[in-house]
């Protein structure tokens, strides 16, 4: 059955400061917290990987501090030094629950019975008893039902946290007593920060990453292990190589930049896909740039002015025609089409 994440050894503590995008969420969490008026149900809703469950930890070492600060623009933060920051980041306080799924994806109803009764008494030794639920929308129906009354009048030295990136699908009484707070994705900038200073990216790496990841920290790292810098720079070579190349049969060779020199079977597939993303990054900047000012920042900003070199073939009508035939091979591919059938039709639309 589901039950409290496994404690982690020497964790980097949890603070609001050392968290990365979301500002304005942050400020209004740290003004609520420092005030005293944090509702005691929330639901941090929003994309995977942007850092909500990063925020919830960090709302609970806050309210369990020993020795808060203030800093900046932040009214409140944890120190992240004291024996109760130390003992949140490792996951092993005793104020602080952690439900997630269990094997089966899924949160059943007799570990949410056991917490909301641990709930009703006293923290042992916080001031605030704080519920993460993570991944919320994995709570089967009887569990959600259990949690209403609950979270409806939470004992007051408890705090429960629902995280959900899908919190359309929870049950609306469930929502609607929670305060809601939407997080949308980081910037490129921000989760190439996060790649290089926590999970030891190098910087190229990091923005081949980040270029493709769709602002999700979590997506990006989903792809750790695969060659994106790579992946990026054949599919550059690619929009050069078709930028101003009308003869099909020269395109079909061109198609080998996509393909390479992967065997058959899953592999092919993987290594075709990251391609395709990559090269669906880079159109979606070619059309930014082509619509001009006021537009949202390039995923990949360190290639600009490659890309404004490339701006003069692929006008706004062509980059968004072959962005739309990428994503369309994307999805071919998802659905078992031959790679270098994918590979080849593809590069003919470009």
């Amino acid at each position: 059955m589901a039950s409290p994440q496994a404690p982690q050894r020497d964790a980097a503590p949890m603070t609001f400061r050392g968290l990365v995008g979301h500002k304005r969420l942050l400020t209004l969490l740290t003004h609520a917290i420092a005030r005293g008026t944090l509702p005691p149900s929330l639901l941090l809703a929003g994309p995977r990987g942007v850092g909500k469950r990063r925020v919830a930890t960090a709302i609970a070492a806050t309210l369990n501090c020993i020795h808060t600060r203030k800093i900046d623009r932040l009214e409140v933060d944890a120190c992240g030094e004291c024996p109760s920051c130390r003992r949140i980041a490792r996951g092993v306080h005793p104020d602080v629950i952690v439900l997630e799924p269990s094997d089966t994806g899924t949160i059943k109803i007799e570990p949410v019975r056991d917490v909301i009764d641990r709930a009703n008494y006293r923290p042992f030794e916080g001031r605030r008893r704080v519920v993460i639920v993570d991944e919320a929308d994995a709570l089967v129906t009887q569990a959600q039902n259990a949690l209403l009354k609950t979270l409806e009048e939470p004992p007051s030295a408890s705090v429960f946290v629902l995280v959900s990136s899908m919190a359309d699908t929870l049950l609306p009484t469930v929502r609607s007593r929670c305060r809601p707070l939407r997080f949308g994705e980081l910037a490129s900038a921000e989760v190439v920060e996060v790649l290089v200073r926590d999970h030891q990216y190098s910087e190229s790496d990091a923005r081949a990453a980040a270029a493709e990841a769709g602002g999700s920290v979590g997506l990006a790292l989903e792809s750790r292990g695969l060659d994106v810098g790579e992946a990026r720079e054949a599919a550059q070579r690619l929009l050069h190589q078709t930028a101003r190349m009308p003869d099909p049969a020269r395109r079909i060779v061109a198609a080998q930049e996509l393909v390479g020199k992967a065997t058959t079977g899953n592999r092919d597939r993987e290594y075709l896909g990251i391609r395709l993303r990559a090269l669906a990054s880079l159109l979606r900047d070619l059309g930014l740039l082509a619509v001009g000012a006021g537009t949202p920042p390039l995923a990949n900003a360190d290639l600009e002015a490659d890309l404004r070199g490339l701006s003069s073939a692929f006008d706004r009508e062509r980059a968004t025609r072959a962005f739309a035939a990428v994503d369309e091979a994307i999805a071919a591919l998802e659905r078992n089409a031959g790679p270098k059938v994918v590979a080849d039709w593809v590069v003919l639309q470009i």
